[in-house]
C-alpha cells in the first residue's frame, strides 16, 4: 500500500509540475491540463470549458482527435442551462468536484433530451466536472467523460486534491495575463519601447514591481519574487506613484487598466 500511495503521490507531482509548465498563459494551462489529467483519472473526452452563466457562450479546450462536430456542439448548446453540472455549480460555487450522477439517478438521466440528444449520440455514459472558478458571471471547469464505469469516490476525491492547486493555478496565469495587458497600455500611452527608460517614465524594475502590484501581490510577495527587501519594493513604489500621478497601489492599478 505504501508503495501504492508513493506511485500516486509521484503521478500527481508530475502532472503538476508538466501543468505548471505553462506559466502566465492560461490556455496553455487548458490544454495541458487536457492533455495531462488522463493520466491519473481514465477519460475518454477531456475538455476545460470557460462558460458565460449569462449567455451560455463557450470556450472549450480538448485534445487533438477528440473534438467535437459542430452538430455536437450544437446539440449541447441547446441544454447549456438546464445540464446538471451547470446547474449544480452555478448553485455551489463552492460545491467542488462533481458528477451527473451526483445530481440525477442514472434511469433519470438516460430518458432525459441532454442524454439522448448529446451524450447518446457521443457515445458518453459518464461525466464529472471539476471547477476552477465560478462566480456569478463565468464557470470555468475541466470535465471528463467516459463511456464505460461512473467516476468513483476515490477518483473524486484525488480531482477534489488536484482542484486547489489547478485552480491557484489559472487564477494565476488569468492574472499575470491581465497585468501584461496593463504594461502594454502602459506602453502603447508612453509611446516608448520597454528599454532604459522604461515604460511610461518607469524605469524596468519599477515596470517589474507594478506588473506584480496590478497581479494583486502584496510588497512582501513582490520583494521575494524580485529578489529585493520589502523596504525597497515600498521606495519603488513611492517613485511609481509619483510619474503615474497617484497615491497609492489601488489607484496606480486602477489607472493602468483605464488607460484607453
Amino acid at each position: 500500500m505504501g508503495q501504492v500511495i508513493r506511485r500516486l503521490r509521484s503521478e500527481i507531482a508530475g502532472v503538476l509540475q508538466v501543468i505548471g509548465t505553462a506559466g502566465p498563459d492560461a490556455d496553455g494551462l487548458a490544454r495541458l491540463g487536457v492533455a495531462e489529467l488522463p493520466r491519473l483519472v481514465a477519460s475518454d473526452l477531456t475538455t476545460l470549458s470557460v462558460c458565460d452563466l449569462a449567455t451560455g457562450r463557450r470556450r472549450v479546450f480538448g485534445n487533438p482527435g477528440e473534438t467535437l462536430s459542430p452538430e455536437d456542439i450544437a446539440a449541447f448548446d441547446r441544454h447549456f442551462f438546464d445540464h446538471p453540472l451547470v446547474c449544480f455549480h452555478r448553485a455551489h460555487p463552492d460545491g467542488g468536484t462533481h458528477r451527473i450522477s451526483d445530481s440525477v439517478a442514472r434511469r433519470d438521466f438516460r430518458e432525459s433530451a441532454l442524454y439522448n440528444e448529446y451524450y447518446r449520440r457521443i457515445g458518453i455514459e459518464h461525466v464529472v466536472a471539476m471547477p476552477l472558478h465560478v462566480d456569478g458571471t463565468t464557470l470555468v471547469s475541466f470535465v471528463l467523460n467516459r463511456a464505460g464505469r461512473d467516476f468513483g469516490d476515490d477518483e473524486i476525491a484525488l480531482l477534489d486534491r488536484l482542484r486547489g492547486w489547478l485552480a491557484a493555478m489559472y487564477r494565476n496565469a488569468v492574472a499575470l495575463q491581465r497585468a501584461a495587458g496593463v504594461l502594454r497600455q502602459l506602453q502603447e500611452m508612453s509611446g516608448t519601447e520597454a528599454g532604459a527608460a522604461g515604460i511610461d517614465g518607469l524605469t524596468p524594475r519599477e515596470g517589474e514591481i507594478l506588473e506584480w502590484v496590478a497581479a494583486g501581490k502584496s510588497d512582501r510577495q513582490i520583494a521575494a519574487i524580485v529578489g529585493v527587501s520589502p523596504r525597497t519594493v515600498q521606495k519603488h513604489l513611492e517613485h511609481i506613484y509619483v510619474k503615474l500621478g497617484v497615491e497609492n497601489r489601488t489607484a496606480a492599478a486602477m489607472r493602468a487598466r483605464t488607460i484607453p
